[in-house]
C-alpha cells in the first residue's frame, strides 16, 4: 500500500516560488546576467583607455606620483611611492567599483520586477490558465502571496548573486592585470573589504523589500482588476491625480499641499522598487538622535552600514507603506478570487 505524502503549506509556497522563477526566467536571471556583463564589460573599457591615457602620460614624461616623475608603468616600482592613506583610498574606490558593478543588474531589477507584477495576475487570465491554478489546492492568498515575495525578495537576490559574480571576474582581471606589471594587488584588494560590502548590501534586501510593498502591492491590484491594458490604470491614474491636484490648486479649489504631498505619495506607488530609492527618506530623528543616512559619506563602508540601513525602520514613512502594500495586496486577493473572466 502505496504511503500518501501530504505538501505541508510551506512545501506548497516553495512550488509556488519555483513556478514563478521557472515562468519568468528570462527576466528574474538572464536579464540581470546581461545587465551585468554590460557593466563587466564597460569596466574593462575603462580600465583599458586608463591604462592608454597612462602609457601617453609617461611616453610625454606627464605621469607623476608624490612628485617623482614615472617614465613606465611597472607597478611594482609605482607602488613603492604609495602611501597607506592612498592604499587605504584605493580600497574605498574598490568599495564604490561593487556599487557601480551593481547598478546595472539592480536598474534592470527595478524594470524587470514592474511589468512582472502588471502582468503576474493579469497574464494568467489572458492565457486562461487561471482556471487550471484555481484547480488545483492552492489558495489565491498563497498566490498573491508568492508573487509578491518573488518581486521583493526573489528577484532581488538573484540581482545581487549576479552583481556580485560581475565584480569578482571585475577584480580576477585587475589582479591578473596588475601581476602581468609586477604587482601584486591582493592586498590593496583585501583592503577594499569586498566580502563586508557584500553582506551589506545583503542586508539591504529585507528593508528593500518592505520599502518596495508599495508599489508591488499596487501594480498586483491593477494586474488582477483590470479587464485590458493594467499598464495604462496603473500609471496613468496617478499621473492624471497628480495632474487634477495642481489643476485644482491652480483654480484656488481644495488640493493636497503641505505635508501631505501628493507627487511624494504617488512615487511611491510607482517608484518604490527603484533600486536606492528608500535613501529619500534616510535622515531621521529618534529619541532626540539624528541618524543621517549620506550616501556621499568619505567610508562608503559606513554609509551602508547596518546601523544606518536599519534606522530606515524607525520611519513612519517605510510603516505606512507597508500598510497600504499590504492593503493592496488583500485587495488583489479578494478581486482574484471573484473575477475569473478572461482579460483581453
Amino acid at each position: 500500500m502505496n504511503a500518501v505524502h501530504h505538501i505541508t503549506p510551506l512545501g506548497k509556497f516553495k512550488w509556488l516560488l519555483k513556478r514563478e522563477y521557472w515562468e519568468n526566467r528570462g527576466g528574474f536571471l538572464r536579464a540581470p546576467l546581461v545587465a551585468g556583463g554590460i557593466s563587466l564589460l564597460l569596466s574593462m573599457m575603462a580600465i583599458i583607455a586608463g591604462l592608454f591615457a597612462a602609457h601617453r602620460a609617461a611616453e610625454n614624461g606627464d605621469l607623476h606620483i608624490n612628485g617623482v616623475n614615472v617614465n613606465g608603468l611597472d607597478l611594482g616600482l609605482l607602488t613603492q611611492h604609495v602611501s597607506p592613506e592612498d592604499m587605504a583610498r584605493f580600497g574605498e574606490g574598490m568599495n564604490v567599483t561593487l556599487l557601480l558593478s551593481s547598478a546595472w543588474p539592480f536598474i534592470t531589477l527595478a524594470f524587470v520586477v514592474f511589468f512582472y507584477c502588471l502582468g503576474a495576475l493579469y497574464d494568467d487570465r489572458r492565457d486562461r490558465s487561471v482556471l487550471f491554478w484555481k484547480s488545483l489546492p492552492v489558495s489565491d492568498a498563497a498566490t498573491v502571496a508568492a508573487k509578491a515575495v518573488a518581486a521583493t525578495l526573489l528577484v532581488p537576490a538573484l540581482a545581487l548573486a549576479v552583481a556580485t559574480l560581475a565584480y569578482v571576474a571585475f577584480l580576477l582581471v585587475v589582479c591578473l592585470w596588475a601581476l602581468l606589471h609586477g604587482f601584486n594587488a591582493l592586498p590593496a584588494v583585501l583592503a577594499a573589504h569586498p566580502l563586508g560590502m557584500f553582506v551589506r548590501l545583503l542586508a539591504i534586501l529585507p528593508v528593500g523589500a518592505l520599502w518596495a510593498l508599495p508599489t508591488v502591492g499596487w501594480l498586483l491590484f491593477w494586474s488582477a482588476w483590470a479587464r485590458s491594458k493594467p499598464f495604462l490604470w496603473a500609471v496613468l491614474l496617478p499621473c492624471l491625480a497628480l495632474f487634477a491636484n495642481w489643476w485644482i490648486g491652480l483654480l484656488g479649489g481644495p488640493h493636497v499641499s503641505g505635508d501631505l504631498r501628493l507627487a511624494a505619495i504617488l512615487g511611491r506607488l510607482l517608484f518604490s522598487v527603484m533600486p536606492g530609492s528608500w535613501m529619500s527618506s534616510s535622515a531621521v530623528s529618534v529619541g532626540g538622535v539624528h541618524l543621517s543616512f549620506d550616501v556621499d559619506d568619505d567610508h562608503v563602508l559606513g554609509s551602508f552600514d547596518p546601523a544606518h540601513i536599519y534606522g530606515l525602520l524607525a520611519t513612519p514613512n517605510l510603516w505606512i507603506g507597508v500598510v497600504a502594500g499590504l492593503a493592496l495586496l488583500a485587495a488583489a486577493t479578494w478581486i482574484r478570487g471573484r473575477r475569473i473572466e478572461t482579460a483581453v
